[in-house]
């Protein structure tokens, strides 16, 4: 970690703009998973006890840029109070006088929580001047920075990336922090003995971080819709399981660029779990044709065993991805056997997306994961270029 975090600023008074993940999942109005409120509770109640005025500010969902009571942050403020056993003050916007006002009334060891910040569309706004505009009115309160939104810092947005042209010093919470230096140690790990396990739908989505993984493992294992493109790539049917096209296009330039290394490192399933599209019917089948009406679903119990052991002998290992269609019984089989092994790996373990770290949870592994990242997207962005947009701009040490 080359960037200096909250512990080594001055805190006492100052007013803290703070960029965190509360984009969590809401049901008819409601909070259902708090995971990334209470991964944000370590930062938090540091610049609180430091003397901090801490001004949280966060996005949650797609607005697209208009105001959407069904997605404010309001919920988070309640909850966020009951973890922190202290009043949290709601303000209904994230720019303007009712926020400097707020702020103004603060006093050190107040938290306020701004409302969703792409309730303007500022935020997202890929014109730079527009963006930057938003993100000096968001600045405006405050006069220095923290990110401790990892999962939000591939993204050159107003609140991740723009905040720091207006405001000093610009540091790290301690949630980027773990998150920086776990996935650098995967960087910077021996490829002999480093497995990596992806999977999901689409190929092109992580094209570059496959390459970039070809590069430093030993073994790459493919697992859930992605495979079906590797399928179709290598001349066989897939009848009518999940395929992007671009997803082909995606193998066919992987195989062009990177032959060696995909016929060396890349492990494709063995078997797969089939369901016939039109009676129903469910099956194993072996790695090849796939024939209409069948679709796969799931890797098979062949290849989840072969995958585990894997795994199990791994010195570093990074998964990304569910196998098959984990939201569906039994297709979620494939993905809790490779949770349950990455519980079991004893070399250093990381998983990252939503999936997956559901899967390791609902295995009841997490405690055993050296690094369950906040982030699915993110960490895969740093996977490929080793850094994020976000964590660039933070002040170096």
């Amino acid at each position: 970690m080359n960037r200096k975090t909250v512990a080594e600023v001055e805190l006492s008074g100052r007013k803290v703009l703070t960029r965190v993940d509360f984009n969590v999942p809401l049901e008819n109005g409601k909070i259902a998973d708090e995971t990334r409120i209470v991964a944000a509770l370590e930062t938090i109640n540091y610049l609180r006890e430091n003397g901090g005025k801490v001004i949280l500010c966060s996005h949650l969902g797609r607005p697209k840029g208009k105001p959407d009571p069904a997605q404010s942050l309001a919920p988070c403020a309640q909850a966020l109070a009951a973890h922190l056993g202290s009043p949290v003050r709601f303000v209904p916007d994230c720019i303007g006088p009712v926020v400097a006002e707020a702020v103004e009334e603060m006093v050190a060891g107040d938290v306020i929580l701004l409302e969703n910040t792409r309730f303007h569309p500022g935020e997202e706004a890929k014109d730079e001047a527009e963006m930057l505009a938003f993100a000096e009115q968001l600045a405006a309160p405050a006069d220095m920075y923290v990110n401790d939104a990892f999962g939000s810092s591939h993204r050159k947005h107003a609140s991740v990336y723009g905040v720091t042209r207006f405001l000093s010093p610009c540091v790290a919470g301690f949630l980027v922090e773990r998150e920086v230096s776990a996935l650098s140690r995967l960087l910077a790990a021996p490829q002999q003995g480093f497995v990596a396990v992806l999977g999901g739908a689409k190929v092109a989505d992580k094209i570059g971080t496959i390459k970039s993984l070809l590069g430093k493992v030993e073994t790459l294992l493919i697992g859930g819709a992605m495979s079906w493109a590797f399928l179709k790539a290598q001349g066989h049917e897939i009848g009518r399981s999940l395929f992007f096209p671009e997803s082909l296009e995606a193998v066919n330039d992987l195989l062009r660029t990177m032959h060696d290394a995909v016929a060396t490192k890349l492990r494709n399933p063995v078997d797969i779990v089939a369901k016939n599209m039109e009676t129903g019917e469910i099956k194993v089948l072996p790695w090849g044709d796939i024939a209409e009406p069948w679709a796969g679903k799931d890797i098979g119990p062949e290849t989840a065993a072969q995958y585990a052991e894997i795994i199990r002998k791994a010195e570093t290992v990074f998964w990304n991805g569910p196998m098959g269609k984990f939201e569906e019984k039994p297709f979620d089989e494939g993905t809790l056997a490779i949770a349950k092994a990455m519980g079991d790996c004893p070399g250093f373990n990381v998983v990252g997306g939503g999936d997956s770290v559901a899967a390791v949870t609902q295995m009841g592994q997490a405690d055993r994961i050296d690094h369950v990242s906040t982030g699915g997207g993110a960490s895969l962005e740093f996977i490929e270029f080793g850094t994020l947009p976000g964590v660039e701009v933070l002040d170096e040490r």
